[in-house]
């Protein structure tokens, strides 16, 4: 199937040669058949002579009516142009074409109805014209009548090359259907139907309703009037929804695969028209099926932001249309540039925000992404539409390689910095490390850190922990120097202060393994452990606390934690009777 949308000046036989085509009636409302004149979206299909399948989405042409035309254009790949052969160009084939032209449709041709009215050849010669100009470029036209049937198997014909010069459909990207028809079945519950540009809709399958938090669920298919268990791009499809109520969706809305698109009311642009400095304030933006209100910023020659009235599901590359509804002008095409873009609150940010965007094409571009935004996550570039096919850094987080480099740097020299104005410290914190950072997430801290750096404790610090600063290892000195040939006897609160040794400079030495703390201001040198154990390995077994005591002369003070010490590394066990044995 190929899905194409008719454009054209209202009473130019847009939905009469539909009906020829199809023999299906594209009108749906009784008010558009007693007027004669479509109002809304049709839709009809049929057999092409290859076998091949063509639907259309037959759009209203009175200018009061351009928002329904834009919702049904806006997802579809090619255009039937149509104009009237007595009549010629006229105001709303310009607009027609130039919506088209702003949405980047690139695939149509040209039907010039009414011949058996009128020469067909002046009215084909001015749409080629006015249609070469476009993205459309050189078409192809074939002369119809609606009416006799004159030329319908020449069109036809054009239909089939139409199809076949179509790029192929891509149907393993996520969905995004955007709903131009919504309603209720008796006994099904909500419809909607679209036109599926990419991707493939099953039965059972999970989707996201844009703008709702809840997820929605697949109850049914139909495609071309048939129930079907799934439908692959490009193809129209109607969804019925398990347990959605109507009025939760409607025209504008968009289905979408799980966590796969970014919803922004924020967006830079760049546009093809009139000048962004000539834009007016507030426009219509059109994309896919919806219309959303919009205030512009002009940010350079031809970028611009949009503050959407809503959040829609956008992706870079993407293409709307902006117009005005006020005068009836399509004020030009916009290509998506960034979904996800910076603030603009310093002075000078607009400038150099215009200036960024001056190098964006539109493209989704891994390593640029990476470059303007230094760290961010796989998922939010994904949702962006960008591809990730580099490795993250940390967790899912993706990081510029530059950008990269400078923070290990960086984190090198805060942890030397803060080493020296904390030489007591066992380190930086971890937390402190990402503030100075200024990075998102602690992870990324975790992964910068290299040899000789390690972290420990929640501290980022220097691999080896044996060097103390001078004053401590003076002071670590002077115990052994008092100690050493008293190696039990642990020196009091007083005697640590006078030598140097405070809570922090004991903190520090006994992480750099110089003094062993058994308790609160109780502390010996690293060996006295092990000395204890060859001491009272020679007492008479099992032994007292008393017995251990004088053995070491020491005091309780030392004595008891250090028997629960011996206790708990295994050395020494513990009796029923508070008596201790040496285990060998």
């Amino acid at each position: 199937m190929f899905v194409v949308a008719t454009a054209g000046h209202v009473d130019h036989g847009k939905s009469t040669l539909v009906r020829a085509l199809t023999g299906m009636e594209p009108d749906r409302w009784a008010e558009e058949r007693r007027r004669g004149m479509t109002i809304d979206l049709g839709f009809a299909w049929t057999t092409l002579p290859s076998g091949g399948t063509v639907a259309f989405v037959d759009v209203p042409g009175h200018e009061r009516f351009v928002p329904n035309m834009l919702a049904g254009v806006g997802p579809v790949p090619a255009a039937l142009i149509v104009v009237a052969a007595d009549e010629g160009w006229m105001p709303q084939s310009a607009e027609h074409l130039a919506a088209l032209d702003a949405l980047g449709v690139a695939y149509g041709l040209v039907a010039v109805t009414r011949a058996d009215l009128a020469d067909p050849g002046p009215a084909m010669a001015r749409a080629r014209a006015e249609i070469a100009a476009t993205s459309l470029g050189a078409v192809p036209a074939v002369a119809v009548s609606g009416l006799t049937g004159a030329g319908l198997p020449e069109l036809r014909a054009a239909l089939d090359r139409l199809a076949a010069g179509l790029p192929a459909p891509v149907v393993d990207d996520p969905v995004r259907l955007w709903v131009d028809r919504s309603f209720t079945v008796r006994g099904s519950g909500t419809v909607v139907t679209g036109t599926l540009g990419v991707g493939r809709l099953r039965v059972g399958d999970e989707l996201e309703l844009a703008g709702a938090d809840e997820p929605v669920r697949v109850r049914g298919l139909h495609s071309l009037g048939e129930a079907r268990p799934e439908v692959t791009a490009v193809a129209r499809v109607a969804v019925n929804l398990r347990g959605t109520p109507r009025d939760r969706l409607g025209r504008g809305d968009a289905l979408l695969s799980p966590g796969r698109f970014h919803r922004t009311d924020l967006v830079d642009v760049r546009l093809a028209g009139d000048p962004a400095a000539d834009l007016p304030a507030t426009l219509t933006l059109h994309v896919g099926s919806a219309a959303v209100p919009v205030r512009v910023r002009p940010l350079g020659l031809d970028t611009v932001r949009l503050r959407l009235a809503r959040p829609l599901p956008l992706l870079v590359g993407d293409r709307a249309l902006l117009r005005d509804p006020g005068r009836h002008h399509v004020t030009g095409g916009v290509r998506v540039l960034d979904v996800a873009p910076p603030p603009l609150a310093r002075r000078g940010a607009a400038v150099t925000r215009a200036q960024v965007l001056a190098e964006l094409d539109g493209r989704p571009d891994l390593a640029g992404e990476l470059r303007r935004r230094r760290l961010v996550r796989a998922g939010a570039l994904i949702r962006m539409g960008v591809p990730v096919d580099a490795p993250p850094v940390a967790g899912d987080w993706l990081a510029d390689p530059a950008h990269w480099r400078r923070l290990g740097e960086q984190l090198t020299e805060e942890v030397a910095r803060h080493a020296r104005e904390h030489p007591l410290e066992p380190g930086m914190p971890v937390d402190a490390l990402r503030q100075r950072l200024a990075l998102p997430d602690r992870v990324l801290v975790e992964a910068l850190v290299r040899p000789p750096l390690r972290i420990h404790a929640g501290r980022v610090g220097a691999a080896s922990a044996n060097a103390l600063p001078e004053p401590v290892a003076r002071a670590v000195q002077r115990v052994r120097a008092e100690y050493g040939d008293r190696p039990f006897r642990a020196p009091e609160a007083d005697r640590l202060v006078d030598l140097g040794l405070g809570p922090r400079e004991i903190g520090a030495a006994v992480r750099a393994g110089a003094l062993l703390r058994l308790a609160d201001n109780v502390v010996l040198l690293p060996d006295a452990p092990d000395d204890a154990v060859r001491v009272l390995a020679g007492l008479p077994q099992p032994f007292t606390l008393s017995a251990a005591r004088q053995a070491l002369d020491t005091t309780r003070r030392v004595a008891v934690p250090l028997l629960e010490l011996l206790d708990r590394r295994g050395a020494t066990r513990r009796l029923p009777d508070d008596a201790r044995i040496v285990v060998t």
